[in-house]
């Protein structure tokens, strides 16, 4: 059929929409005729009852009066073509959005045309489609209200029976396109959000209520998808890509955030239902396992992809059953989580009413298979410190006596580099949890004593029990003031809603232990020289959280260990006073002094949890290039740092901003720096940048302050004893050797002037700044073996002079106050 669209007419007119109405009702088929003319209606239409909506209500009466929504509808039936589907879609979402007027919006939705077009058949294996068709609900459900929402919904006996809207959105909750299940997403909390009792208490009701868990089954696949990238780039198997991972993480964090919102949203039970889905299908039967399993165990994650999962529940889904829960378990021995396969938990929900066309990997499915009750039996806990030598051994690490909470502790002892900071962020985000009671804390060993000391001196000012007597003792816990009412409560929770069984009657737990062994392995982490900075960073800001204000709990024995550790790092410094890079030792002190002083005073760790998946595990840098040594020093001064500024926490001494280094002194009148000349210092040498291109220069080398340099000098031949600079290099690190064979040849090492870490922003990747420091080799050429010694000697004297000003600027810093720099150098060269 043609239609005569070239008629003239006002384009925004009713006469055109009535127009565009009567060409609409006399179409009996949609065909490839004259599918363009219908779609071109169907855009027009839209476009004019937006037009009339805001500026004159003729044209919605007129809407209404003909039912053009019923024609719509009957298009859509006699039409054989998608783009018709797609066109009108994209119609009906155009007017929903556009409609100002709140009579508009209650016509359209008024009917059963929109629930109509909610559960057509649409054929989805057209992407496009399916995307308008997502539109379309998100539209509709952005105009949600308590009194819209009434419109597409059916009751029976003052009860939901049906709401297509929502039950056909959930359907593609799962699907593969991240933009579907972001729309589905923003259409089940637009939902939730109106707040409907009816409608609260139907997405409640089964079978909607599947909704949730299969949710977390779905998240749990995230889960194990996101282990294996991180299984595979630490065990190097295949090249994973960084961007990969972190874009796992993204989808985690999400998926987290929407539970986060759903809970939010104020609709009665949802939390309960978040809260046991994720304990009975990902939490108990998946994440705590993994924490004693073995490596071969591939239907298991690794330890700290589980530790960073549990940050991120901890950290982003606030629910204090949930945390508590958590906490609770964290005194449970591993050995009674043990899947039971021929009985299933409380709640357990299966996966019917995920979508058929997602498939879970071998790993989702095994679970989903033997999802099933856990048993548990509490023993009572140990009262004895915690040593590495004894119950932190590494031996015996999972005994079975061992809980979740010593597991961690024997982690940060004994665990390698990642352990140690999938642990400290599992400890950190605990103490962070806003919704965990301080008694909770307290009983983990994990309480800051500021809380405890401000909880017992609110007690003693109103006069409560003994928070008097607590305050002012060394033995003070928060035992008498519930410690065991709550962790029981909680334990006995985890018997009566999940499964858990023979819960022991007699828990003994001593806050005052659990502080001392969480403060002994902190302590014992500074011992370590195979962990990185960055963890031992993480560890000092989570120990000055727990210094307390009394002698008695940070003892002597405390303080030994950190002056030991100290020290040791002390003299690590030292020798680097003499290393290649020397010269960068004060400045990077001074940086990383207001760097370390900024994240002990941080209300956080400086390491978000997400770190420890893509660590490599080690602490130094392996090679023997300058940039190595560069990386190594940089290392060392961090450490260094980090124990010098603890050390003064631990005092009790208030620390300074800038770092205790004697200021730089005018140089010698002795020094080469101010005496050199050609006349008296140069030696003339050649040396050859480019085969067959040897060239004369004079050669100096010569220290001021921390700073020294070698020169290569060209004589200006129409004056004499002046020359120019040719050449410049960094002193440090030149390691003058004359060569075997040619006694009047001297070698250099030449490195790099600078070092990228220490200035960011002038380097994008670390890819780029180890490809730019490649260090370099002159040979030196001079006239006879003596000139050749005489510049080897000036070389090795200024190299001891710099080394000698570093060594004297940081001997407050070091507390040198035994002989004089000079003497000691002679004496570690002896």
């Amino acid at each position: 059929m043609w239609f005569p669209f070239w008629r003239s007419r006002n384009r925004f007119s009713l006469d055109q929409l009535r127009y565009l109405t009567d060409l609409l009702q006399q179409v009996t088929v949609v065909n490839d005729v004259n599918k363009d003319s219908v779609i071109e209606a169907l855009r027009s239409i839209a476009e004019l009852v937006t037009y009339g909506d805001q500026h004159d209500p003729a044209f919605f009466e007129f809407f209404m009066e003909k039912q053009i929504l019923g024609d719509f509808v009957r298009i859509l039936k006699v039409s054989r073509t998608v783009t018709v589907a797609l066109q009108l879609l994209q119609t009906m979402s155009i007017m929903i959005q556009n409609l100002r007027s709140d009579h508009a919006i209650y016509y359209i939705f008024s009917n059963e045309h929109i629930n109509y077009l909610i559960t057509y058949s649409f054929d989805f294996r057209n992407e496009e489609l399916l995307s308008y068709y997502i539109s379309f609900l998100r539209a509709i459900s952005g105009k949600l209200n308590k009194n819209t929402i009434s419109l597409l919904v059916k009751t029976q006996n003052d009860e939901i029976v049906s709401f297509p809207l929502y039950a056909e959105a959930i359907r593609f909750a799962f699907h593969d396109e991240n933009m579907v299940r972001i729309a589905v997403r923003a259409l089940t909390l637009n939902v939730y959000h109106v707040g409907d009792e009816c409608v609260n208490r139907y997405v409640t009701s089964t079978p909607l209520a599947d909704y949730f868990s299969n949710l977390v089954v779905y998240f749990r696949k995230q889960c194990l998808n996101l282990d294996g990238l991180v299984t595979k780039a630490r065990k190097n198997t295949s090249p994973v890509d960084p961007a990969t991972i972190y874009s796992a993480v993204d989808e985690i964090e999400d998926a987290l955030y929407y539970f986060s919102d759903i809970i939010s949203s104020g609709v009665p039970n949802l939390g309960r239902l978040i809260t046991d889905n994720l304990l009975q299908l990902l939490i108990f039967p998946l994440l705590v396992p993994a924490l004693k399993t073995d490596s071969s165990d591939e239907t298991q994650i690794f330890p700290t992809t589980s530790l960073y999962l549990l940050c991120c529940i901890l950290r982003i889904v606030k629910i204090k059953d949930l945390a508590s829960c958590i906490a609770a378990a964290l005194f449970c021995p591993l050995e009674v989580f043990i899947l039971t396969a021929n009985s299933k938990p409380n709640g357990f929900i299966s996966g019917n009413g995920l979508p058929h066309d997602n498939q879970w990997d071998h790993h989702d499915t095994a679970m989903q298979a033997n999802r099933a009750s856990l048993s548990i039996t509490i023993p009572n806990s140990s009262t004895s410190q915690i040593h590495r030598e004894g119950f932190f051994s590494k031996h015996d690490q999972f005994a079975d006596h061992f809980t979740l909470r010593d597991v961690l502790l024997s982690y940060i002892v004994s665990g390698d580099c990642i352990q140690v900071s999938g642990s400290l962020s599992m400890l950190a985000t605990l103490l962070q949890t806003k919704e965990l009671d301080e008694s909770m804390l307290d009983a983990l060993g994990i309480l800051p004593q500021r809380k405890q000391h401000k909880k017992l001196l609110l007690q003693a000012l109103v006069g409560e029990g003994s928070g008097e007597e607590q305050l002012f003792s060394s033995e003070n816990s928060l035992m008498k003031d519930g410690i065991s009412g709550e962790l029981d409560g909680y334990l006995q929770k985890l018997k009566d809603q999940y499964g858990l069984s023979k819960l022991c009657e007699e828990l003994g737990i001593s806050p005052q232990v659990h502080r001392y062994q969480v403060l002994d392995a902190l302590v014992s982490l500074f011992r370590r020289s195979d962990i990185a900075a960055e963890t031992l960073l993480d560890g000092a800001w989570l120990l000055r959280q727990l210094l307390p204000y009394s002698e008695g709990e940070f003892n002597n024995r405390h303080l030994k260990l950190l002056k030991d550790s100290y020290v040791k790092c002390s003299s690590a410094l030292l020798r680097e006073t003499r290393g290649i890079w020397c010269d960068f030792l004060i400045t990077g002190l001074t940086d990383e002094w207001k760097k370390c002083k900024k994240a002990f005073e941080a209300s956080s760790p400086k390491n978000d949890s997400k770190s420890i998946l893509l660590q490599s595990g080690a602490s130094q840098v392996a090679g023997e290039s300058s940039f190595a040594a560069g990386e190594r020093m940089y290392e060392i001064v961090k450490v260094f740092v980090l124990c010098h500024q603890l050390q003064v926490f631990a005092s009790g001494e208030t620390l300074p901003d800038q770092p205790p280094i004697t200021p730089s002194t005018d140089c010698p009148v002795t020094s080469r720096a101010k005496r050199a000349g050609l006349e008296a210092d140069a030696i003339r040498c050649r040396i050859a940048f480019e085969r067959g291109k040897e060239r004369h220069f004079c050669f100096l080398a010569t220290s001021w302050g921390t700073s020294g340099w070698v020169f290569l000098v060209e004589e200006l031949p129409l004056k004499q004893l002046h020359g120019v600079v040719r050449v410049a290099a960094p002193l440090a690190g030149s390691n003058p050797r004359v060569d075997d064979k040619h006694s009047k040849w001297l070698h250099l090492r030449i490195r790099p002037s600078s070092l990228p870490f220490l200035e960011p922003t002038k380097s994008d990747s670390r890819k780029l700044k180890t490809k730019s420091l490649i260090d370099g080799r002159w040979t030196l050429a001079f006239k006879d073996k003596q000139s050749c010694k005489e510049a080897e000697s000036m070389v090795l004297e200024e190299l001891q002079l710099q080394s000698m000003e570093v060594e004297r600027r940081l001997k407050h810093l070091l507390d040198l106050d035994g002989p004089d720099p000079h003497q000691r150098h002679e004496a570690m060269d002896e």
